[in-house]
């Protein structure tokens, strides 16, 4: 049985070419920073986690909810083959419990905080918009989009950012963990116009602050799907 199950939905993602060597302390042991077409990305994603079920078990207050992330990307050689997957910088969730749970047995970077969002629709668009507070500010992420899904590429951008099944965290200087995430190829939605309200430095520390003046190089939203989350392995 997976650890967990649920459904990750209307993933506003705001993807940023960086600087490979700005991650450098945050790349977990027995990985490498995964690029694409030699361009080292950071996303700024938002999503609704529904549905969620922990070993088949809905936990009452934790079914549906916000989360904001920041991550990049990596991979793994492992049995003659290359894993790809995600390095968290930082989740947040409005659920001390996800923290817990996920900080305790994955080593993760969750933290809790008051967060909202809305999703909207009319004839011609929707919109998305995530929010959270810290420091008594609301931070925010926003999408217009256009309505019609359509397809992922093969081999661009897109599908780099969203075809990795793997999380990696840092465990101590000497090991890491893995994890493995499975889902369906996602669809797509244009994005006709968005917005970032955001303190990097606040929520991310001084190494991220120069977002705040960056450009993001792509942004879309992906449709989503149901998803799984397994049990997971020590690297040494």
């Amino acid at each position: 049985m997976s650890f967990l199950t649920a459904e990750w939905n209307d993933l506003a993602m705001f993807n940023y070419e960086i600087d490979p060597n700005i991650l450098e302390n945050y790349v977990p042991k027995g990985t490498e920073i995964d690029l694409w077409n030699g361009k080292c990305y950071i996303s700024l994603i938002g999503f609704m986690f529904e549905n969620v079920k922990v070993l088949g078990i809905k936990v009452p207050f934790h079914i549906n909810f916000e989360e904001v992330n920041l991550r990049f990307y990596v991979k793994r050689f492992e049995d003659g083959i290359w894993k790809r997957g995600v390095v968290f910088v930082k989740e947040i969730v409005p659920k001390h419990a996800i923290s817990i749970v996920a900080n305790t047995l994955y080593n993760e970077h969750y933290q809790t905080m008051k967060m909202r969002h809305s999703r909207n629709e009319n004839e011609n668009s929707k919109s998305f918009k995530y929010e959270w507070f810290k420091d008594a500010k609301w931070n925010s992420i926003a999408m217009k989009t256009e309505k019609k899904a359509i397809p992922i590429e093969p081999n661009s951008e897109a599908e780099f950012i969203t075809e990795h099944y793997f999380g990696y965290t840092n465990y101590n200087k000497d090991k890491s963990i893995e994890y493995a995430v499975s889902h369906p190829r996602w669809e797509q939605l244009k994005v006709i116009a968005s917005k970032i309200d955001v303190d990097f430095e606040s929520n991310y520390g001084k190494d991220f602050k120069f977002l705040e003046e960056l450009k993001p190089t792509s942004e879309f939203l992906a449709i989503g799907s149901k998803i799984t989350i397994e049990g997971k392995k020590t690297i040494r």
